[in-house]
């Protein structure tokens, strides 16, 4: 069976599409970084649909200074899917159980608003660790 050929027209918008997929993995510019858990048991729990969630969320609220990523499973996988957020002035979490609506939730409390969506929080630097200024997952390193 032959493939259809693509119109000039298709072909710029996929070259659009797929520029803005590798735009929003580049993490030069990027001043948050959010892992998406995408194991096995992560895949199997719903991890390509938070994964596309998110990515639908960052272009709905024009989040240009958000870097995505997709990692092997966060170690967590009694809560996939999992997904952690490092941004500046903010501790480093891994949320769990992220469905398509926390997804949402954490778009708009924890990256916009700089709150944490604490029921869903299952991984965080210790108080003791946050105190001590020179942690390397406080600093970002």
């Amino acid at each position: 069976m032959a493939q259809k050929k693509m119109t000039l027209e298709e072909l710029r918008k996929l070259r659009e599409d797929k520029k803005h997929s590798v735009e929003v993995r580049d993490t030069g510019s990027k001043t948050v970084e959010i892992t998406v858990g995408m194991g096995t048991s992560g895949i199997a729990s719903g991890a390509k649909e938070t994964l596309k969630t998110l990515v639908a969320e960052l272009e709905k609220h024009q989040l240009t200074h958000v870097a995505v990523r997709q990692s092997g499973g966060l170690g967590l996988e009694h809560a996939e899917p999992t997904m952690e957020v490092r941004m500046p002035d903010m501790p480093t979490v891994i949320y769990g159980q992220v469905s398509p609506e926390i997804v949402r939730r954490i778009v708009s409390h924890h990256i916009i608003g700089h709150e944490l969506v604490d029921e869903h929080i299952y991984d965080r630097p210790a108080a003791d660790i946050l105190d001590a200024g020179d942690h390397p997952i406080v600093d970002g390193e």
